[in-house]
């Protein structure tokens, strides 16, 4: 599988998990590949992905979906994921290219490592979303511009490579190569914790500061509306990162209630100064 002969065009691709990122990635897809198919075990999704003709095809059935695809995307949450890497040889037994779009990535990247020959695996990450989850909020765009990493392993071949940067170029998103530890580490830092923060801080309002909530603390707690179960299986694969952050987190926060309680104004002003100083350095690029 070293030859990058991979041809989008020509390519028969199945989704595996049909939700928010598994559909916007089939709106995206459809009609640049030869077929188009979905496996999702909710019927109602199906039925609208038939319907609305997102896929060419789509059941439950993985025996049907997956008997002869070229390359299968993982698109559902990380322990499922997990699942499927030890499901796949049961349904494909011919070469085939796999791409997962998981939250976290040291964790897939080692179940990868222990599928049979004929896969080649590819680990990957749109940083993208909404917390909106369902098909009926996918968006033809979503990936348009968003960074996309990718990580490789050892055994990943150039026809993988080329395939992923293939599907990353067709999305609009912007390809990004990371080792797994390294993604997982930023990700702690930029998606988890403040996930958590969101859902902390919804925890810190009082009931009736409904006709008070302004955009600041809207963009401050849009991530606790992402659903729990979507999270806990990112949040479990990475919990030492995470709680690396808590740590960092709790140690500035720590200093600006220390600043606050020795009304120590100037201290204040400088936490405040540095972190004004960070935010626009890290949207400077």
């Amino acid at each position: 599988m070293d030859n990058p002969d991979f041809i989008l065009k020509d390519a028969k691709i199945a989704l595996v998990g049909l939700g928010l990122m598994g559909g916007s990635l089939a709106l995206s897809l459809k009609g640049r590949c030869s077929r188009l198919s979905a496996l999702d075990l909710h019927q109602p999704t199906l039925d609208l992905a038939l319907r609305q003709e997102v896929v060419h095809i789509a059941g439950t059935d993985p025996a049907n979906i997956l008997s002869d695809a070229d390359l299968v995307i993982l698109s559902c949450p990380v322990p499922a994921i997990l699942d499927w890497v030890e499901r796949l040889p049961d349904y494909i037994q011919h070469s085939c290219i796999v791409l997962d779009i998981g939250s976290t990535k040291r964790a897939i990247v080692a179940a990868f490592e222990l599928l049979p020959s004929n896969f080649d695996p590819i680990g990957g990450h749109p940083i993208c979303g909404r917390e909106k989850l369902s098909l009926e909020n996918a968006e033809r765009f979503l990936y348009n511009e968003a960074p996309f990493v990718l990580t490789q392993l050892s055994r990943t071949s150039e026809n993988a490579r080329s395939a992923a940067l293939q599907i990353v170029d067709a999305l609009g998103a912007k390809p990004v190569w990371l080792s797994a530890e390294d993604h997982d580490r930023i990700l702690a830092a930029t998606s988890h914790l403040p996930y958590l923060l969101s859902s902390v801080l919804l925890h810190a309002a009082p009931e009736d500061a409904a006709p008070l909530i302004g955009p600041g603390f809207r963009s401050s707690a849009r991530l606790a509306g992402t659903p729990s179960s979507m999270m806990l299986g990112v949040l479990h694969s990475n919990v030492d990162n995470v709680l690396n952050s808590i740590s960092v987190f709790r140690q500035t926060l720590d200093a600006v209630e220390t600043a606050l309680v020795e009304e120590n104004m100037p201290e204040l002003e400088a936490i405040l100064d540095q972190s004004r100083s960070k935010y626009l350095r890290l949207n400077a690029s």
